[in-house]
């Protein structure tokens, strides 16, 4: 049973590599046999001249296909055969301009983006170079204001300590005695005038007297209170612009002049001003000096 099984598969398998061996080779040699040509014609008298037969059509052409120009299914698979080729290279061609068009329209969407942010980013330095160039000058104006202002208060400063004479009198006592004449209450008038309201005065008030030792600083002590306190009751003048000194027989002498020999008892005012006064208004004395 074995054997007869084996022997039927055996049978089988040559079979069909039979048909097989077949099918392959009809074809085949369908296509390479030779094409028979008609029947020759009965050979003519020589007599009669006949017309040379028709070239018989090339059979050395390009077959295409399996089948040649008989099976057009063939032909249309060997024409896709070359053709499918170019086709994969076009569409390779297409994804890449698709692909460099998105690269060219990302780079230009970017670039755009960059100049719309440098523009933005230089209008916004032109305005703060623009305001910084106002603050400087507002700071350089106020600066020049400030050093106007520092050179002024430095020349008031320095002026502050700087007193110059206005006028200067000699007022005299009778018998030593600490009493005013009219003359003397003139006199001073005359150096009270026009210091109401005013700043930056001093009255220096020197008190002389013949008598020797302490008893003439006494004296002249008492003639200098007496001119201070009028100067302080009857014209007002503050008490801290008067300065007096009691100076005795101590010889008297002025700025630029000789010592003299006191003779008689008096009391010497001095009037002074400084730079302060000068800022303000023209003192009343100025225009008339005191003799």
């Amino acid at each position: 049973m074995k054997a007869e099984a084996r022997t039927r598969n055996l049978f089988h398998r040559h079979a069909a590599l039979i048909v097989l061996a077949s099918a392959i080779a009809i074809p085949a040699l369908a296509q390479s046999a030779p094409v028979t040509q008609p029947d020759a014609q009965p050979a003519a008298s020589p007599s009669v001249q006949q017309p040379a037969p028709a070239a018989a059509p090339s059979s050395t052409g390009e077959k295409e296909g399996f089948w040649g120009h008989v099976n057009p299914f063939a032909r249309k698979k060997w024409v896709n055969k070359r053709v499918d080729p170019l086709k994969d290279r076009l569409n390779e061609l297409d994804e890449v301009n698709a692909k460099n068009a998105r690269d060219i329209q990302d780079v230009d969407g970017r670039a755009q983006a960059g100049i719309r942010k440098a523009q933005s980013t230089a209008d916004t330095a032109n305005q703060a170079a623009s305001a910084a160039g106002d603050q400087a000058g507002k700071a350089s104006a106020i600066a020049q204001s400030a050093a106007g202002r520092v050179d002024s208060l430095g020349q008031t400063v320095n002026g502050m300590d700087r007193y110059r004479v206005v006028s200067e009198v000699d007022v005299t006592f009778r018998g030593g005695q600490p009493v005013l004449s009219p003359a003397a209450r003139k006199q001073l008038d005359d150096v009270a005038a026009g210091l109401a309201g005013q700043h930056g005065y001093l009255i220096e008030i020197e008190g002389h007297s013949p008598a020797a030792g302490s008893i003439g600083i006494q004296n002249s002590a008492r003639l200098a209170e007496a001119a201070k306190r009028y100067l302080v009751t009857e014209h007002q003048i503050p008490v801290f612009r008067l300065h007096s000194v009691a100076l005795g027989n101590s010889p008297a002498g002025g700025e630029g002049n000789d010592p003299q020999p006191v003779k008689a008892s008096s009391v010497h005012i001095r009037l002074m001003e400084n730079s302060l006064a000068a800022q303000g208004a023209t003192m009343a004395h100025n225009s008339a000096p005191l003799n």
